[in-house]
C-alpha cells in the first residue's frame, strides 16, 4: 500500500482570503447596525424622560418598576443621591439585553463584526489560538436559556402595554375611551416581531423537543416544536426586524412626548 503526504497551506494572515466576492459587507452591516442600536439604547436609557406619551410606554422602560408616579413602586426613593445616575430603564434593560447578547445568532454575528473571530468564513483572523466558549468569560454565554425565561415574561408585560395603549383620556369627561393610534400599532408591531424572535429561540426549541427520543409521539409537543422550528428557520430576520422595531418604538414615543411628532388617532 502506498501512502501520500499532504502539506497544509500556511495560515492566512489577518484579512487574507481567496474569496472574490465582497465578503466584508455583511460583517460591516452587523457592526453598523448593532453599534448604532447599542449607542442609541444606552443614550435613551440614561435620559430617564420622554418615555411616556398618553397611554404609550416605551419598551425600553417596560415594566416601569421605579421612578415616577406611574411606576409600580412609585417615584425615585429619596435615599438615592442626586449625583448618582438613575433611570427606570436601568432596572429592566439588563434582561432583554442579556437575551440578545447571548443569542446563538447574535453571537456568530458580533463575533465576526466586532472581534473578527473570524471576520468571515475562510478569511484570516487576527489571532493564532482558539479558546471558544469553554472558558471564562465566554462560557457565561450558556446562561442564554435562563434569559429566555425572562424574555418570555417580558412579552407578557409588552402585551399589557399594547392593551393600555388602546385606552385614551377623553379631554371632555376626564375618563378613558377605547381608541387606536399610530403608537398603538407600533407597540403592537413591536410585540409581534419580538414574539417571532423570542418564540423562535434555539433554546426554546430544545426546551420543547429536546428531552424525548421520538417527539412525534407527543402531539402537543410535536406541534409546538414545529411552530418554533418554523420561526427558527428565519431567526436572523426576526432578530433584525425586532431590533429595529423596538428601537423605533422608543423613538416614536420619545418624539411624540417632545412634541416633535403627532400621534394620529385612527379610531
Amino acid at each position: 500500500m502506498t501512502s501520500k503526504s499532504f502539506s497544509l497551506s500556511p495560515r492566512r494572515s489577518f484579512g487574507e482570503t481567496l474569496r472574490k466576492e465582497a465578503w466584508w459587507i455583511y460583517p460591516l452591516f452587523v457592526f453598523l447596525g448593532l453599534g448604532a442600536f447599542v449607542v442609541y439604547s444606552t443614550w435613551a436609557a440614561f435620559q430617564a424622560e420622554h418615555y411616556r406619551f398618553g397611554p404609550y410606554l416605551s419598551p425600553f422602560y417596560s415594566p416601569e418598576l421605579l421612578g415616577s408616579e406611574h411606576a409600580w413602586f412609585g417615584a425615585k426613593p429619596a435615599w438615592i443621591p442626586d449625583w448618582l445616575p438613575f433611570s427606570p430603564a436601568f432596572l429592566i434593560l439588563w434582561a432583554p439585553a442579556g437575551f440578545r447578547l447571548t443569542c446563538y445568532y447574535y453571537r456568530g454575528a458580533y463575533y465576526k463584526a466586532f472581534w473578527a473571530d473570524p471576520p468571515s468564513c475562510a478569511v484570516g483572523e487576527p489571532r493564532s489560538s482558539y479558546r471558544g466558549e469553554r472558558k471564562f468569560p465566554l462560557i457565561l454565554q450558556n446562561v442564554h436559556r435562563y434569559f429566555l425565561y425572562l424574555a418570555l415574561v417580558f412579552l407578557i408585560f409588552l402585551l399589557h402595554d399594547v392593551w393600555e395603549a388602546l385606552w385614551f383620556v377623553n379631554p371632555s369627561t376626564g375618563g378613558t375611551e377605547f381608541g387606536i393610534g399610530v403608537g398603538t400599532i407600533i407597540l403592537a408591531a413591536n410585540v409581534f416581531f419580538l414574539g417571532g424572535y423570542t418564540l423562535g429561540c434555539h433554546s426554546l426549541r430544545h426546551l420543547i423537543g429536546g428531552s424525548v427520543d421520538e417527539i412525534s409521539k407527543f402531539k402537543l409537543r410535536w406541534d409546538g416544536y414545529r411552530c418554533v422550528t418554523c420561526l427558527n428557520n428565519r431567526h436572523m430576520v426576526w432578530a433584525w426586524c425586532s431590533l429595529f422595531v423596538v428601537g423605533f418604538s422608543d423613538v416614536y414615543v420619545r418624539l411624540c412626548s417632545m412634541g416633535i411628532w403627532t400621534d394620529w388617532r385612527i379610531l
